[in-house]
């Protein structure tokens, strides 16, 4: 069995409402494949709980379903005889379970989307018991789904019964690399940025490769391979979430083969552009794609020159649109071996290099935590112009401050080239102080490390950012 791996924020948050003695509420989703069960199981291990998930089925099948598991929990003869015919029964049945640390009685209520759609009005049942008889109850209860745009709209939206009455909301997002890093423990930091490269965090998609096998076999096996886990993973999440999944495909394929304007997806895919942006909008909705601007621009700049790019934010849906979704007829027909060979390989360093960016910027961010920069920065991302582009910059507060770095993914060490290149960068704050960063996959050149002593430049290689002690993966901050 796989040990629980990360979520170390996540479960606190959910700790430190259990331990309060009051009523809790929280609101727990997610994507799917993003790991809300895994982490609710963990959250709940070891203590009194009663746990259900909802299915896609009619009011009174659900209602028949949770009555059994709240029978089940409750035990004795109340238990063996339970059937709740309505959502008020159900909620009020949370004082029944069992308590456990601090008296605290514990609900979780799993896809609770598929339950609100079929009877709607149960959301004012728990509004009402939540404004009166559960108000001061030691009792928490969970309500976790998948469905992004549902719970956003139609359970936490400012028109619904039980607006501003969570104690707690978690949006879940993809491991960090570093976690990730705790599925493969026997990976070096270069295998492992190649798998992250592929993957990205998504819990379920990490334990579907063979920790003990090379990159090109997992890759051939697990998701080139007709039949295979991740094969078809795409299709069938977009299928669960979006309707239209032919235009989607051809949105993403255009985003993915680097058009990111949104004039430019609109030219690639023929598909209107007031139309692109509405897609583009509900891939956003559900964690696929991203729109980033420059560092610099607020939200009063957000037009002409500056309407953002749009970007793949998950690197395995990436990877889909790159190699499996052009080739599929190939692979089809068991073409797997060279479809790798001749399309995947010479172009996955590639996909590395943006996420090796993203690497380095999780690894500022920790340091920025931790207090371990030369300032506290504010705000980080990327940076471009119509002349210039810059890979990270973070600036503080005041823009007294700011943080330049460039990030070379490459198998030699940096050299002088690409040293002087970062000396010419020139961020837009022109009066703050400016401290360079230079990351690397595989070190650098004895040059550059003498000149970088009296120019003040870090540099920083990805074995210096992560170490391995007893198989896991340890952040080592900068000094």
């Amino acid at each position: 069995m796989r040990k629980f791996i990360g979520r170390r924020e996540e479960l606190r948050f959910l700790n430190e409402r259990y331990a309060s003695e009051h009523g809790e509420l929280v609101v727990l989703y997610g994507r799917r494949r993003i790991g809300k069960t895994e982490l609710l199981l963990e959250f709940c291990k070891n203590r009194p709980h009663m746990f259900y998930v909802c299915e896609e089925c009619t009011n009174l099948k659900q209602l028949n379903g949770i009555s059994k598991a709240i029978g089940e929990t409750v035990g004795g003869n109340i238990g063996k005889s339970l059937s709740l015919y309505d959502w008020a029964s159900v909620f009020s049945f949370v004082t029944e379970i069992p308590a456990g640390d601090g008296g605290k009685r514990l609900m979780v209520i799993d896809e609770f989307p598929l339950a609100v759609k079929n009877n709607k009005g149960m959301m004012s049942q728990l509004q009402n018991l939540g404004d009166h008889s559960l108000k001061d109850r030691n009792v928490m209860i969970v309500l976790c789904g998948s469905s992004m745009s549902f719970i956003e709209n139609e359970i936490l939206g400012d028109k619904n019964p039980i607006y501003g009455r969570t104690t707690g909301i978690m949006k879940l997002g993809q491991l960090s690399f570093e976690d990730s890093w705790g599925f493969f423990p026997k990976k070096d930091a270069r295998e492992m940025s190649m798998i992250y490269s592929v993957l990205g965090g998504v819990p379920h998609y990490l334990s579907q490769f063979d920790p003990d096998a090379s990159l090109k076999e997992n890759v051939v096996r697990r998701i080139l391979t007709k039949g295979s886990p991740l094969y078809s993973e795409v299709e069938f999440l977009l299928r669960q979430e979006l309707r239209e999944v032919s235009t989607y495909n051809t949105i993403i394929s255009a985003v993915a083969l680097g058009n990111t304007k949104l004039n430019n997806i609109h030219t690639k895919t023929g598909v209107e552009s007031p139309k692109v942006a509405t897609y583009l909008l509900n891939l956003m909705d559900i964690g696929i794609i991203v729109k980033e601007f420059p560092l610099d621009v607020s939200g009063g700049k957000t037009s002409g020159m500056y309407n953002g790019l749009y970007r793949i934010s998950d690197n395995f849906f990436r990877f889909w649109y790159l190699f499996i979704f052009p080739n599929r007829t190939e692979l089809e027909k068991g073409r797997q071996e060279d479809i790798y060979e001749l399309d995947v390989e010479p172009s996955l360093k590639m996909c590395a290099l943006h996420t090796f960016e993203d690497i380095c910027m999780e690894y500022l961010r920790r340091c920025n935590s931790q207090g371990k920069l030369p300032f506290r920065f504010l705000r980080i991302g990327r940076w471009w112009s119509k002349t210039s582009e810059i890979d990270i910059l973070a600036v503080d507060k005041g823009e007294r401050n700011c943080i330049v770095g460039e990030c070379k993914y490459k198998e030699s060490k940096v050299g002088l080239k690409e040293y002087r290149e970062l000396l010419a960068k020139r961020p837009p704050y022109r009066d703050a102080r400016m401290f360079l960063y230079l990351f690397s996959k595989s070190g650098f050149d004895e040059d550059v490390i003498d000149l970088s002593k009296n120019d003040g430049v870090s540099l920083i290689s990805l074995q210096d950012m992560f170490s391995r002690a007893n198989g896991d993966c340890h952040f080592q901050p900068v000094e």
